[in-house]
């Protein structure tokens, strides 16, 4: 008994670790439908013959762990950097993925008490206790929604462009239960059962067909060519800039080189975050002699850049998105508001700081959180445009980011050298093209050491470059959707989705009881 307990202890690691084959930048999507339909149909088997239910929180942690210990291993590469940090690295391999799993082990374990047998309601049933926890995981302790199932179809933008209707989290509910309907056809009571499997196919056939019908009308709509560019730059300069006292003046001399800067060309530069080393937002200024010859009145910069604020016992400092005009007066800026835990702030900082932990990103203190998102309105001289900045780590919560949708581009700065050359980056990078479709928005990508690129408001990735090269490229026209129904309402419609598979449950046990 002992040997074939472990055999499943095995099987569940590897059959979690296998599903994260699905995710970018592999997208192998068929595995899903392999991997989850085992994991449902394991449950449903060992359902009737274990009489303790605890043992289904192992089962469904060990899947869990297998998944994310495959999928975040890169989350200790930020480790790495600093040598105070590094005996963290192995528990940092281990404990995150550990803690994470216990979400997928509340989903096994709630599955069970609530008494599924081998029919069409328990499908559902798991489908939405799945859905929900994930959704749970996406929101509490500052939320961390990596890796959703739902990401495995990143490459697949005429199936993504429904997120502008439902969201991410309705897509991700609705992807575990497409991945999980070949367990449909195994456990089916009669073949009417298998009607539902047939089902969603044809619902994510419905899904392209809509997609590709969206995409043809968008790209039919008027182009609009204002008479500025916004300049995207995109780097390849170390991280370990912050910890060798590099000299600011050889970042800033790069990014002047590599943004190539036309006297007569009305411009707006983005640079990514934290892209200079060693100064804040208010001493950009004493480097304006770099700038003199190169840049004009034809020309504003928008940079990731620290800010601080002297407060009546302290100094806070917070990480920014700041925009200059041409003599490097600070125009507008935007302080984050969705930290890091760990990496720019640390919890509970007065019992971590005596045992001598910091944040991984500066070794003065936690960043603060800014106040809200607000929306920089640029009508400065010939310049008239309005940016909903989101910086990093922003770009991966779905649902309403803004409060209101009168403004033009979405514009994401990263940082993506703490991921080193991992799988992180890309997987960073695919969190743009779902909040481009949910909001109907261009996201315009400036990112360190990642994925540079223009991405379209149905998901299409119009330019871009890759991770690791720098150079530039340029966004000079556009065409514009009507606000989606996902902006107007947010997750709210990941409620209404949840109350019709409640419905499902109901119907489907009704049936099956007449």
């Amino acid at each position: 008994m002992k040997k074939i307990f472990y055999i499943e202890l095995i099987f569940l690691i590897l059959l979690g670790a296998l599903t994260s084959l699905s995710l970018p930048p592999f997208n192998y999507v068929i595995l899903n439908f392999l991997t989850l339909s085992l994991f449902y149909i394991f449950l449903i088997k060992k359902n009737v013959s274990h009489k303790n239910k605890k043992i289904f929180f192992l089962y469904g942690w060990l899947f869990g762990f297998g998944y994310f210990v495959s999928n975040l291993y890169w989350i200790s590469i930020s480790l790495t950097f600093d040598e105070d940090f590094k005996f963290l690295i192995p528990f940092t391999i281990i404990l995150v993925p550990a803690f994470i799993a216990l979400f997928y082990a509340l989903i096994a374990y709630l599955f069970i008490i609530l008494k599924p047998k081998k029919n069409l309601s328990s499908f559902f049933l798991f489908s939405i206790i799945f859905g929900i926890i994930e959704f749970i995981r996406g929101s509490i302790f500052t939320g961390f929604p990596w890796n959703l199932i739902a990401y495995s179809f990143s490459n697949q933008p005429e199936i993504l462009i429904i997120t502008s209707i439902i969201g991410t989290y309705s897509f991700n509910l609705f992807c575990i239960s497409l991945f999980t309907s070949p367990s449909i056809f195994i456990l089916r009571d009669n073949k009417k059962d298998i009607s539902v499997c047939i089902a969603f196919l044809i619902t994510t056939m419905f899904f392209y067909v809509f997609g590709s019908q969206s995409l043809e009308k968008f790209n039919k709509e008027q182009v609009n060519k204002p008479d500025y560019k916004i300049r995207i730059i995109s780097t390849n300069i170390s991280i370990d800039r912050f910890y060798n006292n590099i000299d600011p003046e050889l970042a800033i001399r790069e990014l002047i080189e590599i943004s190539s800067p036309q006297k007569n060309e009305k411009t707006i530069f983005i640079w990514p975050e934290g892209i200079i080393p060693g100064i804040s937002q208010d001493q950009l200024k004493e480097y304006k002699w770099l700038f003199d010859n190169k840049f004009n009145e034809n020309h504003l910069l928008a940079i990731g850049i620290n800010s601080k604020e002297a407060g009546k016992q302290t100094v806070r400092y917070y990480n920014s998105f700041s925009i200059y005009d041409h003599n490097l007066n600070i125009i507008n800026s935007y302080k984050k508001i969705n930290l890091v835990p760990f990496g720019e702030f640390l919890p509970f900082e007065n019992i971590f700081k005596d045992i001598g932990l910091k944040t991984i990103t500066n070794n003065y203190q936690s960043y603060s959180k800014g106040e809200e998102r607000n929306i920089i309105d640029l009508n400065y001289h010939n310049f008239s445009v309005k940016i909903l900045p989101l910086i990093c780590y922003e770009i991966i919560y779905s649902g309403k980011i803004f409060n209101k949708s009168s403004f033009d581009f979405i514009v994401n700065i990263s940082e993506d050298g703490w991921f080193g050359k991992s799988i992180g980056p890309e997987q960073h990078f695919t969190h743009s093209i779902y909040r481009a479709i949910e909001n109907g928005k261009y996201v315009l990508r400036s990112a360190n050491n990642g994925t540079t690129a223009i991405i379209s408001p149905l998901g299409v990735i119009e330019q871009k470059i890759d991770i690791n090269k720098s150079g530039y490229i340029d966004f000079t026209e556009s065409r514009k959707i009507k606000t989606t129904l996902f902006a107007q309402y947010g997750n709210k419609i990941f409620g209404f989705i949840i109350l019709l598979y409640i419905f499902l449950i109901f119907s489907f046990k009704k049936l099956k009881n007449e």
